[in-house]
Parts: C-alpha cells; sequence; structure tokens
C-alpha cells in the first residue's frame, strides 16, 4: 500500500464512523430497509467505488489489495454495506473493466465515477438456483443487438441498481438453447433496457440490501456484449473465483469487529465478582474468534497477490471455493461466539452481534452453497489423486502446492488410504479439512513476512483440532437416512 491509498482508506473509514456513530444511528439504521438517500449519497461521495475502476478510465486503479480494503473498512462498520460495494466491485465494476466494450466503458465509468451509479450481476433464476448452466433465461440476435427474455431473483440491489450484468443462453434456430452462457450490460435509465421488478424479498437480515423476483424482457445495443476471451462459462467461473476470493475482504472488518465486541464485552463485564475474560471457557471462545481473524488474514494477503483483473482464475476453483467455504462459516462462527459472550444483550436486534447472526448466514448460501462447494473441494482432490494414483492423504497433500509446506504438523492425522466411492456427506467433511489446511498455509507464508507467530499457534492449535473431529467423522460417519412418512406411531400422546 502507498501513503495515497493509506490517506484515501482512513478518509473512508472516518467518515464511516462519523456517519454511523455521530451523525446517525448505524443500530437503527441497521433496522430499516435499505438507507436513507442522504446516507448512500454521503458514502459514494468517497467514490470507494473508484478502486475497482482502471486509472485510464479515471478510477484508483483495480488493484486487488484496495479492493479488500475498502471492502473490510466497510464491513467493520456494517457487513450489508460492506456487501453492497462488494456486490459493485466484484459483481459489476471488475467485470466489465476485464471484458467489456472499449466504447461503452468510459460512459458507464464516468456514471460511477461522478453520478454515484451502482451496478449488480445477474445469474440465479427461480428453478436453477445453484445449477445455473441450465439457465433459461435467453436471448437472440436483431437489427442493433440483442433480444433477452427470461426471470432472475435474489440478486442484491435488486430495483436500486442502475445497471446490471445479465448472463443468458443464446436460442438457437432449432429453439433449444446453447450449452454456453454471454454477458450482457443494460442500464436501466434507458426504457429499452429497464429491468421489471415483479417482487420484493422480506429477507430476513441484510436489511440494508433489497432482493426480489425480476422480469426481463429488453433490448441491448451490441456494444453491450461482454467479450469472452474463450467461452462464457470460463468467463463466468473467472468471475465468480474473482468474487468468491474477495469474501476475506468483507470477512476481516466482520470477524475482527466481532472479535473486538468480545473482547470489550469479557474485559469489562463481570460474573460472581470475575472477569468474563478469566473464565477458561470464555478464554476458548475468545481465541477461536482470534483463530478465525488469523486464517483471513492469511486469506487477504494471498486474496491480494492473485485476484486482480490481470490474472485468469476460471482454473482456481480449488482456492477460490476453498476460500468462500471457509471465510463464511468462520463468520458466523464468530457472530455465534459474540452474541454468547454478550448475554441477554445479545439477542437484540440492535446489538451488532445479534444481527450479525442473521446478517453473516446467507454468505453461506449466495455464489454457491457451501455444501455443494465443499463437494466440489473434495471431487476436485480426488480426481487429482486418482490422476497421480495415490491414494494415501498425506502422501498426496505433501506434494501438493497448496498445502505441503503445514501438513506436517497433522500427518499423525493423515496417515491412512482415502475411502473409494465416498457419499456426499464424507465428501463435504473432506471438503472442509482441505479448506482447513488451503487457508493454513496462506497463514504460514505470512508470518515468513513477519507475521505473529503466537497468533499462527494458536490457530494451529485450533485447526488441529477441528481436522481431528472431521477425521474422525470421514471413516466413523453417521450413516442416519430420514424417514420421510415418520408420522405413524411417532405420536407421544399415544404412549403417555
Amino acid at each position: 500500500m502507498n501513503s495515497d491509498f493509506d490517506s484515501f482508506l482512513k478518509n473512508f473509514s472516518d467518515r464511516l464512523y462519523n456517519l454511523f456513530h455521530v451523525e446517525t444511528n448505524i443500530n437503527e439504521l441497521s433496522l430499516q430497509r435499505g438507507l436513507p438517500k442522504k446516507i448512500w449519497s454521503d458514502i459514494l461521495d468517497l467514490n470507494p467505488l473508484s478502486v475497482a475502476i482502471p486509472k485510464k478510465y479515471g478510477g484508483r486503479g483495480s488493484y486487488a489489495h484496495e479492493c479488500l480494503s475498502i471492502l473490510s473498512a466497510s464491513a467493520y462498520e456494517s457487513l450489508p454495506l460492506s456487501l453492497t460495494l462488494g456486490i459493485n466491485l466484484g459483481l459489476f465494476l471488475e467485470p466489465l473493466a476485464k471484458y467489456g466494450q472499449e466504447n461503452v466503458k468510459q460512459k458507464i465509468f464516468d456514471k460511477f465515477l461522478n453520478e454515484k451509479a451502482m451496478g449488480g450481476l445477474m445469474i440465479t433464476e427461480p428453478d436453477f438456483g445453484s445449477d445455473a448452466l441450465n439457465m433459461i433465461t435467453s436471448y437472440k440476435e436483431e437489427n442493433n443487438g440483442y433480444r433477452i427474455k427470461g426471470k432472475k431473483h435474489w440478486q442484491g440491489l435488486t430495483g436500486m441498481a442502475d445497471f446490471w450484468l445479465v448472463v443468458a443462453r443464446k436460442k438457437l434456430n432449432s429453439g433449444k438453447l446453447s450449452r454456453d452462457v454471454s454477458f450482457f450490460v443494460t442500464e436501466d435509465a434507458e426504457s429499452q433496457q429497464t429491468i421489471k421488478v415483479d417482487q420484493y424479498f422480506n429477507n430476513p437480515g441484510l436489511f440494508m440490501i433489497p432482493y426480489g423476483l425480476n422480469n426481463i424482457d429488453i433490448s441491448v445495443p451490441k456494444t453491450h456484449k461482454l467479450e469472452n476471451k474463450s467461452t462464457g462459462i470460463k468467463m463466468m467461473l473467472d468471475v465468480l473465483h474473482r468474487s468468491r476470493m474477495q469474501f476475506p475482504g468483507m470477512g476481516m472488518g466482520f470477524i475482527k469487529r466481532m472479535l473486538d465486541e468480545a473482547i470489550d464485552r469479557c474485559t469489562t463485564r463481570k460474573v460472581a465478582g470475575k472477569l468474563l475474560a478469566e473464565l477458561d471457557s470464555v478464554k476458548f471462545q475468545l481465541s477461536r474468534i482470534q483463530s478465525s481473524y488469523t486464517l483471513c488474514s492469511g486469506m487477504c494477503a494471498r486474496s491480494a497477490n492473485i485476484s486482480g483483473i490481470d490474472n485468469e482464475l476460471s482454473g482456481e476453483g480449488l482456492e477460490a471455493n476453498s476460500i468462500k467455504v471457509l471465510v463464511t462459516d468462520l463468520m458466523s462462527e464468530a457472530a455465534n461466539i459474540c452474541a454468547q459472550l454478550s448475554g441477554a444483550s445479545g439477542y437484540q436486534l440492535e446489538n451488532i452481534a445479534g444481527r450479525g447472526i442473521m446478517d453473516s448466514r446467507p454468505f453461506r448460501i449466495f455464489e454457491g452453497a457451501n455444501e455443494m462447494l465443499y463437494t466440489q473441494i473434495s471431487e476436485g482432490i480426488g480426481k487429482q489423486m486418482k490422476k497421480m494414483k495415490e491414494t494415501n492423504l498425506y502422501d498426496f497433500l505433501n506434494t501438493a502446492k497448496f498445502s505441503n509446506l503445514v501438513v506436517n504438523r497433522f500427518k499423525k492425522h493423515l496417515q491412512f488410504q482415502l475411502p473409494q466411492n465416498m457419499i456426499q456427506r464424507q465428501q463435504i467433511t473432506l471438503g472442509k479439512v482441505i479448506a482447513r489446511l488451503v487457508s493454513l498455509q496462506y497463514v504460514h507464508n505470512l508470518v515468513n513476512k513477519g507475521f505473529r507467530e503466537d497468533l499462527y499457534e494458536n490457530c494451529l492449535k485450533h485447526m488441529e483440532m477441528d481436522i481431528k473431529k472431521l477425521l474422525s467423522n470421514l471413516n466413523l460417519f453417521n450413516d442416519a437416512q430420514p424417514i420421510m412418512d415418520y408420522t405413524e406411531k411417532s405420536d407421544w400422546r399415544e404412549f403417555a
């Protein structure tokens, strides 16, 4: 980071603090749907979205470390605000900067820099949630552009964004849809490009962000189609992997806030004449959040190095998925621990920890449900091991570039033959183990550059505990199956 960005970031952080704690009350604002326009205007006056715009278009340069730092600073004050900025940065501005046609980029970037515009991405459909490649939103060429029709839902900033990237499949002459996908830029201010909102959803968290069902029946110019360098599917993977690698930016600020709140609570609150921080169970819980802070630090450093738009990330599924699933699980855990340590006050919506439980929960679902991504991690590892004709998990991990520096610590736990034909619950367990090793290696690399060793050692203890527990479930897994017609002979009153 240079001094110019340090000043930019400090000004941004200081202004957010004043907006949310001096001029208004963030705890009250967080209970409203949306943010007052005046506050949005004041935030966008700081030009936080400029960090994702290349310098040639008037932005700060689209440097990954700047994007992560802005996300972290905003998440410390408000996770919904950070997600709003993250949607703009990772799901609109960066894809546009990398894949947009030159004759439209300057105009759109100018609106973000000078007119406080916002943008988002439309992929998910009502009948094809995680099965994005089977989407039925379609497009066909017309005289001077493309006609796009379909429905999309659960897009953050529904009805609020000025621009959208809409993903659709080409309708072939046969009436069938192409297997590949394409991205299109839409501008809501243009009548032929306006996307109608059929319904707004009552999301139980992230009140600041509107979600809903969108009805698409629009025409866009040919210049609004993004230019993929190979296939649309690879472009979509590149976009999603880059976005997932920016989750630690949001996670960093949020987890640090949970840690600071928890430490403050436990060093000032007494129970039976003792500070909470003196109780052994509380020490464990605080160290648990601190371990998450340490892991997230490693993720941020790694993401800063590789998630810039100059890099091609379509083939980096293992790292992108490992980062996304683990940091989002850690965010939920940190909120739960902080709320528990806050006692009764943690059960108030006005309490940042209590509110954080609901605000962090959907992070484990959007951009790929964690169970699905853990499964993909495991399947990828299985394919690599099969290709290498390796069956011993430790032997494989000891040579893998993502784990070889830390895996020796876990040798006694990982020295076994990986089960053949694992069922999904086993695959999810293995995926959780791999994600922890991947992230630990990030921290290991940070320590070599001067990061605190005591934080790393404590983190290792927690990860060893986690991995031991997970591996016990890998071989001796619970094979319980649901009984769908469970009501017969299961009413307790018959036997009382």
